[in-house]
């Protein structure tokens, strides 16, 4: 979920790092804390296309080969 103080703090670890740098610890959090809230912007944008009728596709699994999987759009119209 995006919070004010999510935000907040990405803004902050990003303006450190063009400022002065960020120690390891930092560059790991930075890169968690944008992960969630890219996590909770595909959420927001899957729920809003689901809310217009616009559902994912079902791939066949993560390891499938037929060809089909590879080339499906992600999103149809249903």
């Amino acid at each position: 979920m995006i919070t004010r103080e999510l935000i907040q703090r990405i803004n902050e670890l990003s303006r450190k790092q063009r400022a002065e740098g960020l120690t390891p610890g930092e560059k790991e959090e930075q890169q968690k804390l944008r992960n969630l809230y890219l996590k909770g912007i595909r959420a927001k944008v899957a729920d809003a296309l689901e809310s217009h009728g616009i559902k994912p596709v079902k791939k066949h699994n993560n390891s499938c080969r037929c060809g089909h999987c590879a080339t499906e759009k992600r999103w149809k119209n249903n």
